[in-house]
């Protein structure tokens, strides 16, 4: 069976909830899935798995979570060559850099020498039912690379 892990940080809840709509539509797809706050979680764990996923919400005005920032460091020295990765998060559009910190672990994603699965997924604050959508597909999309 195919295995994803995903990490997440998340402050208000939302980007919690953007983890788990991407956690059920993957096990749906038979696909083994584990879900860890990113404080509790190394980036060594995504080398014993299929899919690599990180959610993150972008704090500010670009920033990465405080919370996220050591695990993102730690990911720069793995490598993480035939794997799948996607990320997917929550900003707020008031922000001219919506969405950063998602772009930022992308492109760590590919320093490691992980291909990217799917587009990355950008929700503005709380999922609605059209991100919702978004997200099942982007674990689907997810899905058909393994």
């Amino acid at each position: 069976m195919a295995t994803a892990k995903i990490v997440y940080a998340s402050m208000t809840g939302n980007t919690e909830e953007i983890a788990d709509v991407v956690a059920e539509a993957l096990e749906n797809l038979d696909i083994d899935v584990e879900t860890v706050e990113c404080t509790q979680a190394d980036p060594e764990d995504f080398e014993d798995v299929d899919l690599c996923i990180v959610a993150t919400y972008t704090y500010g005005d670009g920033d990465l979570p405080d919370e996220i920032v050591d695990f993102f460091e730690e990911l720069a020295e793995i490598n993480l060559s035939g794997k799948i990765f996607g990320t997917c998060g929550s900003g707020d559009t008031f922000y001219d850099e919506f969405c950063k910190s998602v772009d930022d672990f992308t492109a760590r994603f590919i320093e490691t020498g992980a291909t990217q699965g799917a587009d990355s997924v950008k929700v503005d604050l709380a999922v609605e039912e059209e991100d919702i959508q978004k997200l099942e597909a982007f674990a689907k999309e997810l899905a058909s690379k393994l």
